[in-house]
């Protein structure tokens, strides 16, 4: 008599997935805050808002998202323990700019297969992002799915949860012309760009991963895998002491796409060039692919991951209590009239 199907003869392996899960333990666990109710394990995660029960009306803030084709240099450079953490960055980072905490985090990892050290090093990163943002690791998924993803590659996608008192929301309601813009330094390409970015890189100029650039000190796989930063520890410490009526995360679309979503139509941006600190790694993707200024401001977040809005009066002192954070914050530009734009001194 033939041997009886099994799941493993389908492509899925279940044993491997629960070494998986062995590997992951030290990591989430690491992530652990007192809210966290529930183990690693179970089919939904709990988290309890019991210190936060001084709020007058708490909201939950949440946010999702990926880090596009970023993955394709993990895959190329064979390198997994960072890509967690721009999971992390990209929805902590975002529900940071209503002012909320964030709270905990879930991942959703995609394979054809899973390899367990891989799978435990991908969520290595989920942890160092989570610890980073204070946020815990309550939950998540890692699903097998053969016949759907190329050998060897995969999906990580992220949901956070963040809270804020309702008086305390930061919305851009209250953002008016005179108002000053201060800029948080980026860590480098963060998560957006990539399909240019591997364009410039790989399909132009056929460089490898492991090439080495003397201007940026390192391998272009190190320059593109530096994980986004994770504004939460500063920027949630300046909103507790400071009112802070804007604040935007730099994602896909650069400066001219995300900055107007903190204001309303009746205002611009003015944005002085001279004072944000732009990273080398732009200057090579512009040199290499020949791409315009404007594109490169409307692509990439160019040395500036997050800029606030803060009332003139406030600014000087602001500013410095970044910089006693060790936080080399700066003046991006001002709020004027307008119709909702960006205006980029010099383009």
């Amino acid at each position: 008599m033939a041997d009886k199907l099994t799941y493993k003869d389908s492509g899925v392996d279940k044993e491997a997935g629960y070494e998986s899960v062995k590997l992951m333990r030290k990591h989430v666990k690491q992530t652990y805050t007192k809210g966290v109710l529930t183990d690693i394990g179970g089919f939904s995660g709990l988290f309890s808002l019991a210190e936060f029960k001084h709020f007058d009306e708490p909201v939950l803030v949440s946010g999702t998202d990926g880090v596009g084709t970023k993955l394709k240099i993990a895959f190329m450079a064979d390198k997994h323990n960072t890509i967690g953490e721009d999971a992390v960055a990209m929805c902590v980072n975002d529900i940071l700019c209503q002012g909320a905490k964030p709270l905990f985090f879930l991942d959703y990892i995609a394979t054809d297969k899973v390899v367990p050290e891989k799978i435990a090093a991908i969520v290595e990163g989920v942890s160092n992002g989570c610890i980073k943002a204070g946020a815990a690791l309550i939950g998540g998924e890692t699903a097998e799915m053969p016949g759907l993803y190329q050998k060897d590659e995969y999906d990580i996608a992220g949901f956070a949860v963040g809270v804020v008192d309702k008086k305390k929301i930061i919305n851009g309601s209250k953002i008016t012309v005179g108002d000053v813009l201060i800029g948080l330094p980026s860590s480098g390409v963060h998560s957006n760009g990539y399909s240019l970015v591997r364009k410039v890189f790989f399909d132009n100029n056929h460089y490898r991963i492991d090439h080495y650039f003397p201007e940026l000190q390192k391998t272009i796989g190190e320059a593109l895998l530096t994980p986004t930063r994770i504004y939460v520890n500063p920027v949630y410490q300046i909103i507790q002491q400071f009112d802070i009526k804007g604040i935007c995360h730099i994602t896909g679309g650069g400066f001219y796409e995300n900055i107007p979503r903190m204001f309303s139509s009746e205002f611009d941006a003015r944005i002085r060039l001279q004072n944000i600190p732009r990273l080398p790694i732009f200057g090579v993707i512009k040199s290499l692919g020949e791409i315009d200024e404007k594109e490169m401001y409307g692509t990439f977040n160019m040395g500036m991951g997050m800029v606030m809005a803060v009332s003139q009066i406030d600014a000087d002192t602001v500013l410095a209590a970044f910089h006693a954070l060790g936080e080399k914050a700066f003046i991006a530009g001002e709020i004027i009239a307008g119709e909702g734009k960006v205006l980029i001194d010099g383009m």
